[in-house]
């Protein structure tokens, strides 16, 4: 009785599965395991289980085969995990495919197979590879999904520490930025947004942070100051208003982002230019008076007298010069080019406050504290009924 194609195949099995590795190494350098180590005994057991089941099933077209089709989701999602494609596995099977095409052929020669019985071999080759791709992209995708959901778990709470106060310290944040695969920048600033965009609108570099569902919508930027930042501030005016606080050590995340909520707040009450992102460095005396808004407001009167007793529309163009004049260093020339007016209309300015005032405004002492009361009467628009 002649020898049935399968057991033919049967005896000619570890030939075929020795043929199959040396070309898949030859082949894919990522399962070349040259060194005999895991990837190396993972082809020669893949390959041997491959073949021995598909044999197997040959005999028993009835066999159920999830046993094989597992096993390559499993190898999908072992892809995904070692970060790599799927073009070496993908590039395996059709491999392994070609070898046993090849062998089917030579065997159906030499032993006088119908076509109907090669026909039968290559089909169900053909089908089992297709299935098996189908299966480890299946694990692939799925392990990826997984990978995926879990950075951005460990990317959540990173940020969450970097902006935690106190801080959890530094071993802890480099311990949850190595799970969430960052690399600790020296330094960060934090952004604060007035809205957060659409989804669609969200394209940020990967190194960027992001805390879209707090309920003041905020980045964590590495080394703001660093170089190619200038395409950071291009994406942020398509994200709307926004405020960058100062640049900090890792561990001062906090400070940043509630000098950026400070200089946001600012914006929103018109006190700040909103039609591009601003700096908290930028703005320092602003933000000096809005932390002690308070203070400032209840001692105006003290230190502007009778300023506040003036309407304000005629106040206010008195405190403006006065404040542009103190800041560009008692020159009247350079005050009235930032205030676009004529030199004389400051000067003229400048003797009626020393009139009202005595001329006590000319004293170097008590400067600062004068101009952060003049940004907090420019700025805030606030009246003497206020101040009192």
């Amino acid at each position: 009785m002649p020898a049935q194609p399968t057991d033919l195949l049967r005896r000619h099995l570890q030939a075929a599965v020795g043929e199959m590795e040396r070309e898949i190494r030859d082949r894919v350098p990522e399962y070349a395991g040259a060194d005999g180590g895991d990837d190396a005994r993972g082809v020669g057991r893949t390959v041997s289980d491959t073949v021995a089941l598909f044999v197997g099933s040959a005999d028993h077209p009835d066999a159920d085969p999830r046993r094989l089709t597992d096993m390559y989701t499993r190898l999908g999602e072992q892809e995904a995990r070692q970060g790599r494609s799927l073009d070496a596995l993908r590039t395996a099977l059709r491999v392994s495919g070609q070898i046993a095409c090849r062998r089917f052929i030579k065997d159906a020669y030499r032993f006088g197979w119908s076509r109907e019985t090669l026909g039968l071999l290559t089909d169900s080759l053909f089908t089992l590879v297709a299935q098996l791709a189908d299966a480890a992209a299946q694990g692939y995708a799925r392990e990826q999904d997984r990978l995926a959901t879990e950075r951005e778990r460990c990317r959540d709470r990173l940020r969450e520490a970097l902006v935690a106060e106190p801080s959890p310290g530094p071993d802890v944040i480099a311990e949850l930025a190595a799970a969430a695969r960052w690399d600790p920048p020296g330094s960060v600033g934090l952004v604060a947004l007035e809205a957060a965009p659409p989804d669609g609108g969200r394209i940020l570099p990967p190194a960027v942070l992001t805390g879209w569902d707090s309920p003041v919508p905020y980045l964590v930027v590495p080394d703001p100051e660093g170089p190619g930042q200038d395409r950071l501030r291009a994406a942020l005016e398509r994200l709307g208003r926004a405020a960058i606080g100062p640049t900090v050590p890792l561990t001062r995340g906090a400070v940043s982002l509630r000098w950026a909520r400070h200089a946001l707040t600012l914006v929103e009450r018109g006190h700040l230019p909103g039609d591009a992102p601003v700096r908290c460095v930028d703005h320092v005396t602003a933000l000096a008076t809005l932390a002690a808004e308070e203070l400032v407001g209840v001692s105006a009167r003290t230190v502007l007298g009778p300023l506040l007793d003036l309407p304000p529309t005629r106040r206010r163009p008195l405190a403006e010069t006065l404040l542009t004049y103190l800041q560009c260093g008692d020159n009247a020339v350079t005050a009235a080019d930032r205030l676009h007016i004529h030199e004389q209309t400051v000067r003229y300015r400048l003797r009626r406050i020393a009139e009202l005032t005595g001329g006590r405004f000319s004293e170097l002492d008590g400067r600062l504290d004068l101009m952060l009361v003049l940004t907090w009467l420019v700025r805030s628009g606030g009246t003497a009924r206020e101040a009192v």
